[in-house]
């Protein structure tokens, strides 16, 4: 799964409207509601790696305002659609670009570069109001799930805001068209009921079936949004006594504290449990001013929660940023005591410069639309200008004009007896550091793919060959197979073979399911993929032999495996079984680039790592028609170390996926291989 670190997800705190007697009203509660909001979600991020809440606290917080000003402006006249964006823009979008761009800055000269085109893409989604569904395409996208959290990653909240912002305007328009302002009240509660209701239960579904995708996904927060719009219609008509609206705003307050130390946020939420910090929110809003001495808006009216409730969507655009980019240049996974508080203190500087400096001077000086648009447009420019540059710069290194096999680009190779090595320091090695995190054994030129008809739900893809195939070759399995498409493409097109992959990522060939227990999907496209084996009968297949290669020795073959090769077995079917690679808890590439090539700690030492006799040796019943392919003596060098770097060839993407590029050096030892074990 995709490194979705929870500590991501704080979104933009809502604009407080200021001139209406129900904003005024709850204006105390709201800053402090969202300023407790944000200091939670920043203390959470910072120490505890996990997230309050906060973002479905602000979604309704939103909702409540913008759907108040709505109602009460549709009551009035004419929406004034441009007007309302408008005002949007000029307070949302120069802070933003300006954190945006000094985020770019910064990259270019603190991130490694195997995180630039990552960064790049995320820092465009975001300023065109679309990291969320950037993110909701990564999750569903295996060859993005193992990419870090990106310094923007955090805009995905703020885009939902952004969205909400265009559609509900429309949508409140179109009621006050088919209802007129007569039924407007009834009409607009109906609505956001069936959207609540609606919303929720599709948050719900999607949060059991794919939490990651449900995660960023705009519709299951919509709910959020329709909730607070129902208390602001309503909340001036419920009239509580003193003693329960107490009762209610500390329940509230302490809601929200308890949901970010008892709930997972990042892997529950959406879903049912967005009720929590929501109603929790509710709670507080339907205490209002209570006028009692130990009320929680009491606790929420100081002057500093307030203060921090002005300064808070300042805060949340900086301090995820000044975080991961602290966290990068103290090559820290976590931040500490100190370096938490640096982080805190450097965030609430540039929160204040911000909020004085742009935020508010831009919305003074933006008061008529077309100025406001003007701004916008400005702010984009500058932001994707800056972007831009930083792409051109990662072109420029990502094109070395280099090719692997060249004398000095061995890569695999450099293993083999009586190599003469070169000199690793003065040749820059391949793939560039830029695009390491891209390179994955593709299947595109010559490659035909589509769902296989007659085995749903299996997918193939075929690589073409020059008329009759001289070998059909099969390969199946994960995303570790799959990077040995690296090696084995140059061979069939040597020789005339016609490779057909039935891949999936996190899906190894199993007649179980290894990986996540209990995944159906992987169950039902691995006995797809056993019955068009069969049907096909192939001259070959090529898959994994054994899992899970990590310090201490954890290689496994599981017996789901083995069950799979003795099914073709039966059938007469040969099976090409390939040891697996290293898996480590750190990204080698990365390691390679902070601390140096050639450092010890960005390998492995063999003997830590693999065990003397490979795991499937051991395995029972082992059908004959395996032929073990064992590579770990190209992955290791002859003094026993398993190092990040090759023949000046970069053998790790990231912290368990081959390169494509390190596979294809490999492919005149494994063509000798595979001739020698099925006698071609």
């Amino acid at each position: 799964m995709r490194e979705f670190p929870t500590m991501s997800a704080l979104p933009a705190p809502p604009v407080v409207e200021t001139g209406t007697a129900s904003t005024r009203r709850y204006r105390p509660e709201l800053q402090g509601l969202r300023a407790l909001a944000v200091a939670l979600v920043v203390v959470y991020h910072v120490w505890f790696d996990r997230i309050s809440g906060g973002v479905d606290v602000f979604f309704l917080v939103s909702g409540f305002l913008i759907t108040g000003q709505l109602h009460r402006t549709a009551a009035r006249g004419p929406i004034g659609f441009t007007r309302t964006w408008g005002r949007q823009i000029a307070r949302l979008l120069p802070a933003a670009a300006v954190v945006l761009v000094a985020t770019v800055v910064a990259g270019l000269v603190v991130l490694p570069e195997a995180r630039w085109l990552q960064t790049i893409r995320e820092v465009a989604a975001s300023a065109f109001f679309l990291e969320n569904w950037r993110l909701a395409a990564d999750s569903i996208d295996y060859s993005a799930q193992h990419q870090t959290a990106s310094v923007v990653q955090h805009f995905w909240s703020l885009s939902i805001q952004v969205q909400f912002y265009i559609v509900w305007p429309l949508l409140v328009g179109a009621v006050v068209l088919v209802a007129g302002r007569a039924r407007l009240d009834r009409t607009l509660t109906r609505v956001l009921a069936a959207v609540l209701v609606a919303s929720l239960s599709y948050s719900v579904f999607l949060t059991i079936s794919d939490q990651p995708l449900a995660y960023f996904h705009s519709l299951t927060r919509v709910w959020e949004f329709a909730l607070g719009g129902l208390l602001a219609l309503w909340i001036d008509r419920v009239d509580l006594p003193q003693k329960l609206r107490v009762l209610l705003g500390w329940t509230g307050v302490l809601g929200l504290v308890a949901c970010g130390a008892v709930l997972q946020v990042g892997s529950v939420f959406p879903g049912y449990a967005a009720l929590w910090p929501t109603g929790a929110a509710a709670f507080v809003l339907l205490a209002g001013a209570t006028g009692h001495p130990r009320g929680a808006d009491r606790f929420l009216s100081t002057r500093p929660l307030r203060y921090l409730g002005d300064i808070s969507y300042s805060l949340y655009l900086w301090h995820w940023p000044v975080l991961l980019y602290v966290l990068v240049l103290t090559d820290s996974a976590t931040a500490g005591l100190e370096g938490g508080m640096f982080v805190i203190l450097l965030s609430l500087v540039l929160a204040v410069l911000t909020h004085h400096l742009v935020e508010e001077p831009m919305r003074r000086r933006s008061r008529s639309p077309l100025r406001q648009y003007r701004l916008g447009m400005v702010a984009l420019v500058l932001v994707l200008a800056s972007a831009g540059v930083w792409q051109a710069v990662a072109l420029v290194r990502a094109d070395h004009g280099a090719a692997i096999g060249d004398p000095q680009h061995p890569g695999a190779m450099a293993t083999v007896a009586g190599y003469a090595h070169v000199d690793s320091g003065s040749v820059e090695p391949l793939p560039p550091m830029v695009s390491i995190a891209d390179d994955w054994a593709r299947q595109d030129d010559g490659w035909t793919c589509g769902p296989d008809a007659a085995h749903p739900p299996l997918e193939t893809c075929t690589l073409a060959t020059d008329g009759e195939p001289a070998r059909r070759v099969v390969v199946v399995g994960d995303s570790h197979a799959q990077q040995y498409l690296g090696a084995l493409q140059p061979i069939a097109q040597r020789h005339n073979w016609e490779i057909v992959s039935m891949l999936r990522g996190a899906c190894p060939f199993s007649t179980t399911s290894d990986t996540e227990p209990g995944n159906t999907e992987c169950l039902d496209r691995n006995g797809a993929a056993i019955q068009a084996i069969l049907d096909m009968r192939p001259d070959a297949v090529f898959t994994l032999a054994s899992r899970d290669v990590r310090a201490g020795r954890t290689e496994q073959t599981p017996a789901g495996f083995v069950e799979a090769w003795t099914r073709l077995s039966d059938a007469g079917i040969p099976v090409l079984a390939v040891r697996d690679n290293p898996r480590f808890d750190f990204r080698p590439p990365d390691c390679v680039q902070e601390k140096g090539r050639g450092a010890p700690e960005c390998g492995a030492e063999r003997d830590a790592w693999y065990p003397a006799v490979p795991s499937y040796v051991a395995a029972p019943n082992v059908p004959p028609n395996v032929r073990f392919l064992d590579f770990s003596d190209l992955l290791c060098t002859p003094d026993g170390q398993c190092p990040a770097e090759i023949g000046n060839v970069l053998v790790y993407m990231d912290d368990n996926h081959l390169t494509a590029t390190f596979t294809a050096s490999m492919a005149p030892v494994v063509e000798q291989r595979i001739d020698a074990a099925l006698g071609w």
